[in-house]
């Protein structure tokens, strides 16, 4: 799995610790999840998409298309 988590997060400039606050989490969840320790739950996938504005398929590297589909 090609989880791009630790990417996004530099390209936002953002540390572990600031996206542990914007999502409610410790910077050590976040370190696990960008060193494939532990998963994600599928509902903070769909969080993460959002918040990086990437389709959940690009963000677990599925998919080279960044580009997340908007729903109405």
């Amino acid at each position: 799995m090609k989880f791009r988590l630790k990417q996004l997060r530099l390209e936002k400039g953002m540390s572990q610790n600031a996206l542990g606050k914007e999502l409610n989490v410790t910077h050590a969840t976040i370190y696990r999840w960008e060193n494939l320790i532990r998963k994600p739950r599928i509902q903070t996938l769909v969080t993460l998409s959002r918040y990086f504005d990437v389709s959940v398929d690009y963000l677990v590297g599925i998919s080279e298309e960044r580009q997340r589909k908007k729903h109405t």
